[in-house]
Parts: C-alpha cells; structure tokens; sequence
C-alpha cells in the first residue's frame, strides 16, 4: 500500500472541489486531500452516492466534506457547487476535474447520442467547470489550481474509445492554452495522464466478460503491474499543492511504462532467451555470409 508523500498539513485550509467524487480514484484522491488537511467539496449526480461517501470520508480523516449533487454538463447546477462551497468553507482553492464517461465499442456501432453523451460529460463538463471557478478566481484575484484527469490516448488516439479520446484530447488543449493565457493571474492548470488503475464498478464496466478474461493490462505494461490508487492520490495531492507551483501547462503520465511498451519493436519482449540465441547466431552467419561476398567480388 502506498503511503502519503506529503507533510500533513500540506493543504492545510485550501478547500478542493472534485467532480465525480464519491466513487474510484476520485474518492481515493478525495482520502488522501482530506488527510493533508483540505476542505473538500465531492459532487457527481447521485445525491445518495456522495452523501454515503462524505459520511465515510469525514469518519476516516476527521476532515470537512460537502457533497453537492451536480450534473457537470448543466452551468446552472456547477454554479451552485460553486455557490455551495463558498458559503460552506469561505473560498475556493482548486478543482480536480474527474468526472468521466467511457466505453469500448467500434465507432461505427455508437449512435449519434452514445458519442456526444461522452464528450459532453468529459469535454463540455471539464470546460464548463472550469471556466466556472476560473472567472470566480480572476473576480476575487486567487490563485487557484486546476488538475484535470487525462489519459494516455488524449496524445496517441486509441480506438474503441474515440469518444472519450476525442473529449480527453479537448480537454488537454484547453489544459495548455489556459495555462498560458492565465498564468498572468496567478492560476495553474495541469493534467494527470494514468494508465490502468482498475476501480471495481468502472472497471467492471468497462471491460465486462468475455472481455476481461481476453485482456491482462499487465502484460503490455514493463513494470508488470497496475497501479495503485495511493500512487496516483500522491502525484495528484503534489500538483494541486504549493510544492509544484512553478508547474504548469503539463500532462504527467503515470502508467508503469505502457505506452512507451507500444513502440514498433516491443513485441520482442515474447521472445525467449533460447531464441534470442539462435536469432544471435542466424545474424552471426549473415554477417559472415556477406563478408565473404564482399572479398570474392
């Protein structure tokens, strides 16, 4: 188990809003914000959902938890979160944008719907509640802290998720262009890029039977492990922190090495000792081979 990297008071006073907060990485974030001493503020759609979660939260960490149900692609009711965190805590400091919608599916299966239902929770909710809290930060001149959860496919592209990489890679350019037009105000926008960190509902979801069984993330990736939700809290905890404030317009990968195991020759890692031995040798007596019919000619 991952320990916290962070002295306990490292968010001491600093109030965080997290979109889609009571469930998964979210939630585990949340854990570990707690600890360091923030104000934390979780919201996704079911009321009931993070009402259970700010009840375990606040027992866990003695900390201060507000739970505001909010549908990220409605302004009005992310101007309320906003609203509510303000009357509750006094201020906010800054916005981990988590909220996410993904499935896999051949493009040309997926309705007209199915696609805008995933950009507009990933993308428009990412844009949205950020323009939301940034106008709210330039108004009262605070320099807050933007954290956006990316993905490695928001600078490769994947198939079977061209939705969710088509929101994800939206949401990473206004990461960057943001960064640079307000930096003048003091604000940072970063991104966290992980790799697989299975959530028991969401990983459920998303690769279901007969295809989970096909797929064993930890083969592609050289570390041969998942993450843990612990690693990803720490990195998180550190952007949103004051300790990384000369950091900003970055997207961090966290992936244990899986997309640098997609170059074009890394499926040799397959092979075997005994055949690397005779691939040796084969190249051995091609060299030699070609020798020869350099000096005879």
């Amino acid at each position: 188990m991952t320990t916290g990297m962070l002295r306990e008071d490292a968010l001491k006073d600093k109030t965080i809003i997290v979109t889609g907060g009571g469930t998964g990485l979210g939630k585990s974030i949340s854990h570990y914000l707690l600890e360091l001493g923030a104000n934390v503020t979780i919201c996704s759609r079911r009321q009931a959902v993070i009402d259970q979660t700010a009840k375990e939260l606040m027992d866990q960490t003695g900390g201060r938890v507000l739970a505001v149900a909010c549908d990220v692609r409605n302004p009005m009711e992310i101007e309320h979160v906003l609203a509510e965190t303000i009357a509750r805590f006094g201020r906010v400091d800054g916005l981990l944008n988590n909220s996410a919608g993904n499935f896999i599916s051949p493009t040309e299966r997926l309705s007209y719907k199915a696609f805008d239902t995933i950009v507009d929770i990933v993308l428009r909710g990412t844009y949205y509640f950020t323009l939301a809290v940034g106008k709210y930060w330039i108004e009262n001149k605070i320099k807050g802290t933007v954290l956006n959860i990316s993905t490695t496919y928001a600078t490769t592209g994947s198939g079977y998720v061209v939705p969710s990489a088509v929101a994800k890679g939206g949401a990473l350019i206004m990461t960057k262009s943001l960064a640079a037009e307000w930096g003048k105000y003091g604000i940072r926008l970063n991104a966290i890029a992980p790799g697989p960190f299975p959530t028991k509902g969401a990983w459920d979801r998303l690769f279901p039977e007969p295809l989970a069984s096909m797929m064993d993330p930890t083969s592609r990736i050289p570390l041969k492990r998942v993450g843990e939700h612990g690693e990803l809290a720490n990195l998180a905890a550190y952007l949103l922190s004051d300790y990384s404030g000369y950091i900003t317009g970055e997207s961090i990968t966290i992936d244990g090495g899986e997309v640098l195991a997609a170059g074009e020759f890394s499926h040799l890692e397959r092979v075997t000792s005994e055949q690397w031995d005779m691939i040796g040798e084969s190249i051995k007596q091609a060299n030699k081979a070609s020798k020869k019919e350099g000096q005879s000619e």
